[in-house]
C-alpha cells in the first residue's frame, strides 16, 4: 500500500515538472499529472531503461529511476501534443 501511494506521488510530481518543461501545465490538472507521470515512467523504462541499467518494477527511487521517468513523461507529452496539435510545443 504504501509504494503505491509513493509511486502516486512521484508519479504526480514527475508528471508536473514534465508539464511545466512542456508549457501545458494550464491544461492539466492533478490527476492527468498523475497519469502523464506515471504513464511516463513505464514508457521511459520501455524505451530508456536498457541503456541507462534501469530495468524491472521494483528498482526502487533512485537519481536513475527519476530521470528516465522524467524524460519519458517529457516524450509522452510530446508525443501528445504532435498528434493534438501538429507540433511538439
Amino acid at each position: 500500500m504504501i509504494s503505491l501511494i509513493i509511486a502516486l506521488v512521484m508519479g504526480g510530481i514527475i508528471g508536473w515538472l514534465a508539464s511545466k518543461v512542456m508549457n501545458t501545465d494550464a491544461q492539466q490538472g492533478l490527476f492527468l499529472n498523475i497519469v502523464v507521470g506515471c504513464i511516463g515512467s513505464m514508457l521511459g523504462r520501455f524505451i530508456l531503461g536498457p541503456f541507462v541499467g534501469v530495468t524491472g518494477l521494483r528498482d526502487g527511487i533512485d537519481i536513475k529511476s527519476i530521470a528516465v521517468a522524467f524524460v519519458g513523461a517529457i516524450v509522452l507529452l510530446g508525443a501528445i501534443n504532435f498528434f493534438r496539435r501538429g507540433k511538439i510545443r
